[in-house]
């Protein structure tokens, strides 16, 4: 059973295209998660450099209400409103789209990485509510993942372990992103135009933990634009029932998310909460 379903989520060429290139991201992101931790922590002490009066002990004076909502954050207290004006003259959405509900104001003296929560590029992986992507733009992903690599070309702190990062994430899409994905099935038939000779033989194990780790993101992206009220909420229970839909069609998936998804659905059983917020009282920024 769990064989044939397996082989049935790979006959989609959609859904393969997803899977595949779902993973050329986690492993670009398991490559390079040390050069951004570095450069993550050096930004937040570059700023705390130029502006003192913003490190860990400048405190939020105002608690809950200096809560952002999704793109909006109206500071109630100076620090934050420091904090803010600070972060957008670095931001490159200075006056547009800035995920705010992202962080936590009052952790940004004291956690780098609070900071670069607001800086959030869209996954399309992530935000594919089908689960599928075509294969033109599957090729269009494969040369802005070389492009991206060739960016590192130029960085000096990064010059010396280049060749190791092209190496291993390079040469890993081109095979990945240009192979057929094959797994051999005992006692079946080979489908029609499968080309063994040109596929990449994958165990089912190895292919099942692919697709696990891929929902998994996916359910934590979702949980996280569902707290931090990102999207409406019509929109995450859309993508939310497309992915319970898979699910009980595919049990040897769903036997390993029952976690994800009590967390994901427990965020969602109380929707007047997160919509029935007073509006909070509008502090002028800069004041206390």
């Amino acid at each position: 059973m769990v064989l044939s379903e397996l082989a049935a989520r790979l006959n989609c060429a959609e859904y393969k295209n997803w899977v595949k290139a779902g993973h050329c991201l986690l492993l670009l992101r398991g490559c390079l998660q040390g050069f951004v931790g570095r450069e993550v922590l050096a930004f937040h002490r570059s700023l705390l450099a130029a502006a003192p009066g913003l490190g860990p002990r400048a405190a939020c004076r105002s608690g809950s209400r200096c809560s952002p909502r999704a793109r909006q954050f109206q500071p109630q207290c100076q620090v934050c409103a420091e904090w803010k004006r600070e972060i957008l003259k670095h931001h490159t959405s200075r006056n547009g789209d800035v995920h705010w509900g992202n962080c936590r104001p009052v952790r940004w003296p004291v956690d780098a990485w609070e900071v670069a929560k607001v800086i959030k590029c869209r996954n399309e992986i992530m935000h594919s509510s089908e689960m599928k992507v075509s294969s033109v733009w599957l090729r269009d992903f494969q040369m802005k993942i070389q492009n991206f690599l060739n960016e590192f070309k130029n960085i000096p702190e990064i010059v010396a372990v280049y060749s190791q990062i092209e190496k291993f994430i390079y040469s890993v899409t081109q095979q990945l992103l240009t192979s057929d994905w094959a797994v051999y099935i005992p006692e079946e038939d080979q489908p029609d135009g499968c080309d063994y000779k040109t596929g990449v033989y994958l165990s089912e194990h190895q292919v099942n933990e692919i697709e696990m780790e891929l929902l998994k993101e996916k359910l934590q992206e979702l949980y996280l634009q569902a707290k931090g009220q990102e999207v409406l909420p019509e929109e995450i229970l859309n993508q939310l029932e497309v992915v319970k839909e898979f699910l009980r069609n595919n049990e040897d998936l769903r036997n390993g998310l029952t976690e994800d998804m009590q967390k994901l659905d427990s965020l969602h059983q109380q929707p007047q909460k997160l919509d029935s917020k007073e509006p909070r009282a509008q502090t002028p920024e800069g004041k206390a």
